[in-house]
């Protein structure tokens, strides 16, 4: 525009020539000559000045009171004689709108026993029985379910990840107990003899029952801390996968199709599924070389 402009073209013809009206034109013109071909880059678009703009020191005492002092958003605003909307939208600003994202997360400390049976985790997953496909496959809610649920009973190696599993109709103690020695028996003729079990802090892992069988196949109880799932993480993550490979993996007709589906599964899991953890070895395999 502005070449043609020195070659002597009137603003009308360049007009008609860009396809643009005179008066913008005119208007890219006075840009031009007020900064040269600077001034023609286009500006971004934030204002240079926002009118009621908190200044910098204060902002930066809203996010003391808020980081040092953990003062709420009202608090702060009393303090600070501001209104509350305005300090919540700099605590917002600021990604500390919650006094959550404040707390430090503990570090996460990852641990693999040495040897096959020298910690077993132990826990229970709930899943409802079921007589038709239910909406988590159909995406509708129908009531398909029957009344009740099953309960899978799970223990995991820790240092293959070799996984022995039972469906059951309850979490009662007597059958924590029974699926324990099952279990435990079911290690020993895979060659793992096992030397500590944790659990969690169920009822039914600190009956006396549960108690009596550990001590008779002389085994150590290590339970996890109370309100810290992740101290028991191994089998969390297996039920995880559990869950779904297994449970959600097809649209089983009924609660009874899925549990006939998992002993196949399990054998699956551990004879061949390769495992991250164990640089995509399968457990089995893990055993094998950590007898």
């Amino acid at each position: 525009m502005t070449a043609r402009f020195a070659a002597g073209w009137s603003p009308g013809e360049i007009a008609e020539a860009v396809g643009v009206s005179v008066r913008t034109v005119y208007k890219w013109l006075a840009r031009y000559r007020q900064g040269g071909a600077a001034a023609l880059h286009n500006a971004g678009s934030a204002p240079g000045r926002v009118a009621n703009r908190l200044a910098d020191p204060t902002i930066a005492e809203i996010a003391h009171l808020r980081r040092e002092r953990r003062l709420t958003g009202a608090a702060i605003a009393q303090r600070l004689r501001l209104k509350r909307s305005t300090v919540a939208g700099w605590l917002r600003r600021l990604g500390i709108g919650r006094l959550s994202l404040l707390r430090q997360k503990p570090p996460v400390v990852r641990y693999e026993r040495a040897r096959a049976g020298e910690l077993i985790h132990i826990d229970i997953k709930k899943l409802g029985r079921f007589k038709q496909i239910g909406h988590r496959i159909t995406g509708k809610r129908t009531h398909s379910r029957q009344p009740g649920w099953d309960f899978v009973h799970v223990a995991v190696d820790d240092a293959t990840r070799l996984a022995y599993v039972e469906v059951l109709p309850d979490e009662k103690k007597e059958s924590a107990k029974a699926f324990l020695e099952r279990a435990l028996c079911w290690l020993k003729r895979q060659g793992v003899c096992v030397e500590r079990v944790m659990t969690d802090n169920g009822s039914c892992y600190r009956s006396k029952l549960f108690a009596t069988a550990l001590n008779e196949a002389g085994v150590a109880h290590l339970r996890t801390r109370p309100y810290t799932p992740r101290t028991n993480g191994k089998a969390e993550r297996f039920i995880q996968t559990l869950l779904r490979e297994w449970a959600y993996a097809k649209a089983y007709r009924s609660s009874g199709r899925r549990n006939a589906a998992l002993a196949p599964f399990i054998h699956r899991y551990n004879h061949r599924r390769p495992h991250a953890s164990l640089a995509g070895r399968s457990p089995a395999y893990a055993l094998s070389l950590k007898r």
